[in-house]
């Protein structure tokens, strides 16, 4: 006999009964409500949190972002108008730190940025004047007459020194070899 499958017909949602279906179906679904909650957070920039009571009340599971903590009692204190310093100080941990760390990145990073764009400008600086002394690197025939000239002078220069200063040839050392007839 051929089994039929459900696939992903719609369930319908209600409370389940079976109390062993209940813990599966919680054990399932619980981390995706938190991933959920995750990605909605770092996608919109916003800050949320969530608690979730196991079904048998053993565990509590909750995330936030920056931390259930500190989203309850700035709720807390936002809405109920009082001002407790308990909770100042929880946002203040959480804030404050955070502030000083990206700042601190912030920082180098403009440091960083302003120190590469000198050695750029160093380097283009570098670069055309190299580029400015080293027309005698050009080809031939964009020299003009005067820059031909000194640097058949040049060259000339070149040759003499390197005709001076050469090595007498050198004679070998050892006797020539000699064949041995028998």
């Amino acid at each position: 006999m051929a089994r039929t499958y459900a696939g992903r017909k719609k369930i319908e949602n209600k409370n389940i009964k079976n109390e062993r279906s209940l813990s599966v179906t919680f054990a399932k679904q619980h981390p995706s409500v938190i991933k959920k909650v995750n990605e909605l957070s770092t996608l919109c920039g916003v800050q949320s949190a969530v608690i979730i009571f196991s079904p048998n009340e053993k565990y509590v599971y909750s995330f936030g972002d920056p931390s259930p903590e500190v989203l309850v009692s700035g709720y807390l204190e936002h809405y109920s108008g009082a001002q407790s310093s308990k909770t100042s100080a929880w946002v203040e941990q959480f804030q404050n730190p955070q502030a000083e760390i990206f700042n601190t990145q912030l920082n180098n990073m403009l440091a960083r940025l302003e120190s590469e764009q000198n050695i750029t400008e160093k380097l283009k600086k570098t670069k055309k004047e190299n580029q400015e002394k080293s027309w005698y690197n050009a080809p031939i025939e964009n020299l003009g007459i005067e820059e031909l000239t000194v640097l058949k002078n040049a060259t000339l220069e070149v040759k003499k020194q390197a005709d001076c200063c050469s090595m007498p040839s050198i004679k070998p050392v050892l006797p020539s070899p000699k064949i041995f007839e028998r």
